[in-house]
C-alpha cells in the first residue's frame, strides 16, 4: 500500500505475526500484488512483508486449521483470523481492490453494529492457504474499542 494509506493510521507499537503458506511465489503474489505490500527481508523459506505498516512473516509449511466457530451478531466468522483496523476511506479502498481482483469474500464487505458503539465496516476473506483475514474500517479510531 502506499505511504498515505499507512499514514492513516497513528501506530502505537508494532505487531509481527508468522503464519505459514506453502507457496512463497503465491504468497507474494497475494500480498505484494493483490493487496499491496511491500516487501522486505526474504530467504528461501520465508519471506516479510509490510503488512499496513506491521510485519508479518510467511514460512514454508502447513497453514493452520480453521473453522467458522466464532459467533458475531449473525455470522460465523472463521477462527483462529487475523487482520487489521483501517480508517474508512483505506476500508473502502482495499474492499474496491480486493472486489477489482475478483476476491472470494467469506463474508463480502457490509456494516456491522450500525448505529451502535462500536459501528464498523469488515469484511473477512482468505489468502491463498486458506488464512483468513478480517479488515475493519472505523469512521473514527475512538470507535474502535467502544462499549
Amino acid at each position: 500500500m502506499s505511504d498515505d494509506t499507512h499514514a492513516t493510521l497513528p501506530a502505537r507499537s508494532l505487531f509481527h505475526l508468522a503464519f505459514h503458506v506453502s507457496d512463497l511465489d503465491e504468497a507474494r503474489r497475494f500480498y505484494g500484488g493483490v493487496l499491496g505490500c511491500r516487501e522486505g527481508r526474504s530467504t528461501d523459506t520465508w519471506v516479510d512483508f509490510d503488512f499496513f505498516s506491521h510485519q508479518i512473516s510467511l514460512h514454508l509449511g502447513q497453514p493452520f486449521q480453521t473453522s467458522r466457530t466464532g459467533r458475531v451478531g449473525e455470522h460465523l466468522v472463521p477462527m483462529p483470523h487475523f487482520g487489521l483496523v483501517l480508517l474508512l476511506p483505506a476500508w473502502q479502498a482495499l474492499a474496491q481492490r480486493l472486489e477489482a481482483a475478483g476476491t472470494d469474500f467469506v463474508i463480502r464487505p457490509h456494516v456491522r453494529f450500525p448505529g451502535e458503539a462500536g459501528e464498523q465496516w469488515t469484511m473477512f476473506f482468505c489468502d491463498p492457504f486458506g488464512n483468513p483475514i478480517e479488515v475493519k474500517g472505523f469512521a473514527s479510531l475512538a470507535g474502535v474499542f467502544a462499549g
